[in-house]
């Protein structure tokens, strides 16, 4: 499935290129373009990172009243 059309970039893409090394979003984007022109991509790609390497999620605090 395509993920950055602006590039024609694939999922498969993305998986392979975190699989070669990427562990960023620049790293991303420098190798395959992903996010590089609308950046309805981004997201997306993101969150296949994180996914991919298991980076949790920044903990939520609840706000005090």
């Amino acid at each position: 499935m395509y993920i950055c059309v602006c590039n024609g970039v694939t999922e498969q893409q993305i998986r392979d290129a975190i699989d070669a090394g990427a562990s960023t979003l620049p790293e991303l984007r420098l190798a395959l373009g992903v996010a590089a022109g609308c950046g309805a991509c981004q997201n997306f790609a993101a969150d296949m990172l994180d996914a991919t390497l298991k980076i949790p999620s920044p903990p939520q605090t609840l706000a005090t009243v």
